[in-house]
Order: structure tokens, then C-alpha cells, then sequence
């Protein structure tokens, strides 16, 4: 299958991402992980590097802590310091990783204090004055985080990444947008001193790291979707709903790799997924000592609490009873544990029953699924070695090159942008819109009577297979930045819009 061909024909592209299912990003997806924020993963985007002049190298941007109001204060948005944070990368497509870069954080106390009446008292804010570099002596709490590479099993032997300039293993993370006051020069400005160029055991160019808060990229009418779908889902694509979403921050890992760091001499396609894990005991600690980190004690084994890849797979498409199971699982037992949730998807029949004109895909088990879904699509971002390895991951060709931000198509491959969803996932791709369509039995549309795709499925099984379902909300490339970390700067925490004209409260 030619690449022409795919973006042609391919509404597949919708399809890499949880394909069938996605309508959001994975936000409280699942009933344990709702109960611990700062280890819930809601995205991972991957992609070439498409700021001039880096096109040699993958961006990766995994997203943790969701719905996170300006108005944080006065702790904010820190990481778990007793979490391990990873992004894993399956380079040789068995399901399994073959590199994992590790983040681990430390939250240190200064003890600020003033003179009060004689006494020096601990002031009870994060900040005691302005900010405008890094570890201000007006931070009251430095947060920091060091990277660690492991190559084969991610419980392998770990090797330390570092600064490119001195050499330090510690990074500093920048503290939340409090708001326009605290930064004088602008929170851009301080954000983007915690930029650092990140030398990487085993590679011989430097990549880099970034880790803070930025505005939520992800861009949905989550309200609407979650009411039953209380929109019309063929619609206009572009203002006919609100972005739920608009008004939130999100912490960001973000990383830079040179694309052969990555990839083997035998495959440019890699795999990704983002996972958070916990110690196995926590115990609340009634009497802690002073300072951060000390109001619970934690034991045991690392447990792993979270795992995304492709946007929504566990929210809208593993049933309920199996979310918890999905976020504790690995991609190389996806086939023998949740088959059916692809083979058999209840998204489609959801939306028939909301829908009736909208008459579900009659193909089972979906093939099409599957192969968009666990295995990747021919030609496109498929691997060499693939074989019966399902496994649901981000897949990424990185032999496509990027495309400029101003040249984007937000449908991705659909819309004839080989360097798009679901070939990997930049911010301003529109995987809702994709997800939708390609669950409603799109590619069994575009295959055509005699399968040109071989996706074991033909334009009768899919009736509604060629309508342009759609969110009503979407962005483009210029909503976001075109350098790294790519992603926008966070809503300041003074942030408190004006009730709309005419509003009243209860």
C-alpha cells in the first residue's frame, strides 16, 4: 500500500488513536485513578519536530493532572514525589518497551519565614514576592526531577541523563502561573529558563527537557459528550460548541530525541505509551513531621495506577469494570485481556441508540478496528515485525518528515497530511473528529467493495460510515506554539472571567 494511497483514501488516520473510541483525552478515565490526580495521564502526543530546523528529531509530550483551575493556590500543581512518571518506546514492535525515560520528582521546603512581633513565622504561600528565575529566592518551594534511561525491561539497570551545560542530573521544574504580579517579566519568560538541553546515555546529540504547567491542549465539548451526546453530531466543524477545556492547565513532560536514538537501523516505525506507578502501601501519617512529603509513608513495590497511549481508549471504549485492569496492564497482553472492546465496540451502538439514522457498523468482529487500533496501518505506520503482536500503542513513522505548522491539515492523514494523526499525534490534530468517524465504520467506506486495505470489512457493512461526525470544537496548529515545547503558556491564577451578560446566579 502505497503512501498516496493511504492519504487518499485512509480516513484511517483516524483510526491509529484509540481509533474507534477516542472522544476525549483519557481525564478521570477510570475509578481508581480519579481519586489520585497527579498520577492520572490524560495524553500523549508524538511527533517529528516540525520547529525549524529540528526536523531530525521526536517530539514526545506526555500530560498529567487534568482539569487544573488558574486558581490553584496556594499549593498548586506539584508532582507525586513519591510517583514514578515513564514514557516507554517499543522500537522492534513486539508490545514490549525497549526504552523508558524515567521522571522522578523532590518538592524541598525552604522554610520562609518572617518576623512577626519577635518571632519568625513560616509564611503559609508558596511565593513571598516576585519571581523571575529560576529557584528565586522568593520560591518557597523548589520542585526538581531528574530523567533516567532504561534500555530493555523498564526495571532494568537505570543511567542518568543531565544537563548539557554543567552536567547536573537535577532539573528544576518551574512553579505554576500564579499570576501577572508574581511575574513581572511574564510567566513565558520564567517558563522558558526551564528549557534544558538533555544529554542522553548512549546518544551522541543532545535532546531536550521541558516539565511545567501549560494551558491544556486537548479541545473537546466534553459537557455535551458526556450527556449523551447532547449535540448534533453532524454539524458544523468548526464554533458550533464551546471547548470545555479552555479555561484549563495541564502539567507537561515534554521531550526532544534525535529520531536515531529511537529508532533501529531495521524500522523507523516506533511505539509509545506514557504509564505513572505508586508504591504498593501508603500509610497516612497522623502526626507528620514538618516539611513537604512527610503526611503519609510509602512501602512495597512500585504498582503501575495509569497507562495511555492513543487518546480515550480506557474512557470510551474498555467497560467499566476493566478500566482499572487497562490502566495496571501492559501493551503486549492487550490482545489476550481486551480483544473485545475492539472486535466488539460499544461506542457505535451507543451512538445508534442516540442516533438512529446513524446506524452502527455490522462487520464483527471489526477488523478494521484492529487493524488501525493493535497493529498499525500498512504502509503507514505499521512495523516491519508486527506478526500477531497486538498491541495498542502510539505509532509514529519516522521516516515521514514533519509538516510545518502553517501547512497542518487537522484531519491528519485523512485530510492528506502523511505527518498526522494517527501517524503519531500533534497538538492541533482533531482526533475527536477522526476517532468518531473511523468508529462509525469509515475505513470500511473508503476500502471499497474489494478491500483495497484488507481490513476484512466493505462500504455495506458501515451505512453511516461516510457522514462527517464531528464535536462542533476545533483548533489548528496556529492555537499552539511552533517551538519546543510546543504547547501554550497557562492561564495566570488571578484569571476569574465575568459572568456573560445577562447571567444570574442561584
Amino acid at each position: 500500500m502505497r503512501m498516496k494511497q493511504i492519504s487518499l483514501a485512509i480516513l484511517a488516520v483516524v483510526t491509529a488513536g484509540a481509533a474507534s473510541v477516542s472522544l476525549a483525552s483519557s481525564h478521570r478515565e477510570g475509578p481508581y485513578i480519579a481519586g489520585m490526580p497527579k498520577v492520572d495521564g490524560t495524553d500523549l502526543y508524538m511527533f517529528r519536530s516540525y520547529e525549524s530546523g529540528r526536523q531530525d528529531f521526536v517530539t514526545i509530550l506526555a500530560n498529567y493532572q487534568p482539569f487544573q483551575d488558574p486558581q490553584g493556590g496556594p499549593n498548586f500543581y506539584m508532582m507525586d514525589p513519591n510517583a514514578l512518571y515513564e514514557v516507554h518506546i517499543d522500537n522492534n514492535g513486539d508490545g514490549v518497551e525497549d526504552i523508558t525515560f524515567q521522571f522522578t520528582f523532590k518538592n524541598t521546603s525552604k522554610g520562609t519565614a518572617l518576623n512577626v512581633g519577635g518571632k519568625m513565622v513560616k509564611i503559609p504561600l508558596i511565593n513571598s514576592g516576585q519571581i523571575t528565575s529560576v529557584n528565586s529566592p522568593a520560591l518557597d518551594v523548589r520542585e526538581t526531577y531528574s530523567v533516567n534511561i532504561v534500555r530493555g525491561t523498564r526495571r532494568g539497570a537505570r543511567s542518568g541523563a543531565s544537563n548539557s551545560t554543567g552536567g547536573s542530573q537535577s532539573f528544576d521544574k518551574p512553579v505554576d502561573n500564579i499570576g501577572e504580579k508574581t511575574f513581572p517579566n511574564g510567566y513565558a519568560n520564567y517558563a522558558n529558563q526551564h528549557v534544558y538541553g538533555l544529554s542522553i546515555p548512549g546518544c551522541t546529540t543532545p535532546g531536550k527537557v521541558f516539565v511545567g504547567q501549560r494551558k491544556e491542549p486537548f479541545f473537546i465539548a466534553v459537557g455535551k459528550i458526556f450527556d449523551l451526546i447532547n449535540l448534533n453530531p453532524l454539524g458544523a466543524e468548526t464554533g458550533g460548541n464551546n471547548n470545555d477545556l479552555e479555561g484549563k492547565s495541564i502539567s507537561t513532560m515534554a521531550l526532544e530525541i534525535p529520531i536515531n536514538c529511537l529508532t533501529t537501523a531495521a524500522d523507523p516505525v516506533i511505539g509509545a505509551w506514557m504509564t505513572s506507578s505508586i508504591r504498593q502501601v501508603r500509610i497516612a501519617n497522623g502526626a507528620p513531621a514538618t516539611g513537604l512529603g512527610n503526611a503519609s509513608r510509602d512501602g512495597g513495590a512500585l504498582t503501575q495506577v495509569s497507562r495511555l497511549a492513543n487518546p480515550l481508549v480506557n474512557e470510551v471504549v474498555i467497560g467499566t469494570q476493566d478500566k482499572d485492569k487497562f490502566n495496571a496492564s501492559r501493551p503486549k497482553d492487550d490482545a489476550a485481556k481486551f480483544a473485545d472492546y475492539v472486535t466488539n465496540p460499544t461506542l457505535p451502538a451507543l451512538i445508534e441508540t442516540l442516533f438512529p439514522a446513524a446506524k452502527a457498523p455490522t462487520n464483527f468482529p471489526r477488523t478494521d478496528l484492529v487493524t488501525v487500533f493493535l497493529k498499525g496501518i500498512e504502509g503507514l505506520n505499521q512495523p516491519k515485525a508486527i506478526g500477531s503482536n497486538l498491541a495498542e500503542m502510539m505509532r509514529l513513522n519516522t521516516s515521514i518528515a514533519p509538516t510545518a505548522a502553517g501547512a497542518q491539515n487537522v484531519l491528519g492523514v485523512a485530510g492528506g497530511d502523511l505527518a498526522g494523526y494517527p501517524n503519531g499525534r500533534r497538538p492541533a490534530d482533531d482526533v475527536v473528529d477522526i476517532s468518531l468517524r473511523v468508529a462509525m465504520g469509515a475505513l470500511c467506506v473508503l476500502t471499497g467493495t474489494e478491500d483495497k486495505f484488507k481490513l476484512g470489512c466493505k462500504p455495506s457493512d458501515a451505512p453511516a460510515g461516510g457522514l462527517a461526525f464531528t464535536d462542533g470544537v476545533r483548533k489548528t496548529a496556529g492555537n499552539y506554539g511552533s517551538t519546543f515545547p510546543y504547547l501554550t503558556t497557562p492561564l495566570p491564577g488571578n484569571f476569574n472571567p465575568a459572568p456573560a451578560a445577562g447571567s444570574t446566579f442561584p
